[in-house]
């Protein structure tokens, strides 16, 4: 039999098809670099920017916001702490992320992570420290959170129209674009992100100096930030040199860097150093292995061990000295050449109004104080609209308060219940929002009693309304209710720095060059060559021969 011819598989239509079929699929075009950038690169970057890496003027990033909102809808501003595995669960509601990435979130923002000066989480479990690079936080299934005190500063205007609020990515719920916060938290808290083609790296500040600045910034908006705002404060402490001309620079570029070094104390007795603070930008282990590097080198002497003795009582690295050592030497050396002593470098880049910029520190309050007038004008119309419904409901109860029989009758006479709101209307005068203020009220409550309580409300809302109305005219009264507000965060929520200050000109590193001996050298010239020998002669001879015995000496120098 002739062999069988195989048989060309036919190519359908697409329309035909009933497999997988991609118009395009394996088709290669040709693009210039620069449109394929513009079209597919360019929307991811413009998206990592606005969406993910940099911080807005209320100091969060939206997986910051999400997170802390999603908390207060479950009430945890004021109940139990629950479940962490719960927390990252519901959060996804709002953040189509993995429960990985937004547990990750909520770690750094808990007091037990350490990594920020005021917290917004309270927690319970192993959170890891954000001093160590090596110290796994547990797993969600076995820690707690709840949301802690400060955290009511972001939510106290938030039901009161003060914000907008967008749809979430399925359209089911709605979330807030900013929160408005009553204090300047883009600059109490350190935040730090990458993004493409630019960063952000915000250091942090004591609460009560922020507060205090932005208070004298209202008043008078040519002072010398460096006179309130003194230096950063870093959660993990440490000593800052100070350095006014550097801080200045930072405070007016947004850009610039400072020096933090750690802090140690020296036991006598057990001639040991303990660290118990290192600067923000390294770990505990960064810090040991540089230096076990540097003894393996022999480039330091002075030294016995090294170990990590961080536990519950805090941080806590232990170095133990050989005998006769100079303990303040030693560390004005490890200072130089490891990472106890660091910059931190500041990129004050923030979100305003959906555009990157980088901004000084009386830029950054500008902005601030512009959010928060904006935020409090809308509160105190929020309350404005609520007060005169409530005076406009009284006012027809007080109608009615004129004949309470008359009104029973109407209701009793009347044949369809459709038809109680328009003769109330007809027969008191009154608009259709009165009458049916009046017709909802229970039989129990037509007393004049009743009535004559619920009408005491309405002068002092006459005066509530005309005070509420003069707030909106008059800037000053707006500025005067942030700055009342600002000195309360301070009171309720302040507390002293971590970070000393220390003067950079009064502790320069001085590290002395180990000497080399100058010792005296003898050479011996032969027959057959040179010789080196040093002396005195408890040293051993060296060069390219030892001088021996029979060796003939031509000449010495």
């Amino acid at each position: 039999m002739p062999p069988r011819k195989k048989k060309t598989a036919e190519i359908k239509p697409a329309e035909n098809r009933n497999d997988a079929y991609i118009a395009g699929a394996g088709t290669v075009v040709e693009q210039p670099i620069t449109e394929t950038l513009e079209s597919n690169y360019m929307p991811y970057a413009m998206s990592v920017i606005l969406s993910r890496a940099i911080p807005e003027i209320d100091g969060f990033k939206p997986s910051h916001r999400k997170l802390l909102y999603t908390m207060y809808l479950m009430g945890l501003i004021n109940g139990a702490k629950t479940k962490s595995a719960n927390i990252a669960g519901q959060t996804m509601r709002l953040n189509p992320h993995g429960d990985a990435a937004i547990y990750e979130t909520m770690v750094r923002m808990t007091e037990g992570n350490e990594a920020l000066l005021h917290p917004y989480v309270e927690s319970k479990g192993n959170m890891g420290k954000a001093y160590s690079r090596d110290m796994a936080y547990a797993a969600p299934r076995y820690t707690e959170a709840k949301l802690a005190p400060i955290a009511r500063e972001l939510f106290n205007d938030i039901d009161s129209d003060t914000v907008d609020f967008v749809d979430n990515y399925d359209a089911t719920m709605k979330e807030p674009t900013l929160f408005p916060v009553s204090f300047p938290s883009v600059l109490v808290n350190n935040n730090t992100g990458i993004a493409v083609g630019m960063a952000s790296t915000i250091c942090s500040f004591n609460l009560r100096e922020v507060c205090k600045t932005e208070i004298e910034f209202i008043k008078d908006e040519d002072i010398n930030i460096a006179d309130y705002l003194t230096a950063p404060d870093f959660p993990g402490g440490g000593e800052l040199l100070y350095d006014r001309a550097e801080i200045e620079n930072i405070y007016r570029t947004g850009r610039g860097s400072v020096k933090v070094r750690g802090v140690y104390s020296y036991d006598k007795s057990a001639n040991c150093i303990d660290i118990t603070e290192i600067p923000p930008s390294t770990t505990v282990e960064a810090i040991i292995e540089k230096i076990l590097d540097l003894v393996k080198q022999k480039k330091v002497t002075e030294i016995n061990d090294i170990r990590d003795e961080t536990d519950l009582s805090g941080l806590k690295i232990t170095i133990d000295l050989k005998r006769g050592t100079d303990y303040e030497k030693l560390m004005q050396k490890l200072f130089k050449m490891t990472p106890l002593q660091d910059n931190f470098s500041c990129n004050f880049n923030i979100l305003v109004g959906g555009s990157p910029r980088v901004m000084g520190i009386k830029e950054i309050l500008t902005e601030w104080t512009a959010f928060r007038v904006e935020c409090v004008k809308r509160r105190v119309y929020f309350n404005l609209n609520k007060a005169k419904e409530r005076f406009h409901l009284l006012k027809g109860l007080q109608k009615i308060l004129l004949d309470i029989d008359k009104a029973i009758k109407i209701v009793r006479e009347t044949a369809e219940e459709k038809e109680v709101v328009p003769n109330l209307m007809i027969g008191f005068g009154i608009d259709e929002i009165q009458a049916e203020y009046v017709a909802e009220i229970k039989l129990r409550h037509l007393n004049r009693e009743y009535i004559l309580k619920r009408l005491e409300d309405v002068d002092e809302l006459e005066k509530e309304i005309a005070e509420l109305e003069d707030i909106l005219k008059t800037r000053r009264k707006l500025m005067n209710i942030i700055i009342k507000e600002l000195e309360g965060v301070a009171e309720k929520h302040g507390k002293d720095r971590r970070t000393k200050i220390i003067s950079a000109e009064d502790n320069k590193i001085e590290v002395e060059e180990e000497e080399v001996p100058n010792y005296p050298v003898t050479v011996f010239f032969t027959k057959e060559g040179y010789f080196k020998k040093i002396t005195p002669q408890s040293l051993r001879m060296s060069g390219e021969h030892k001088l021996k015995e029979g060796d003939e000496i031509v000449k010495t120098t």
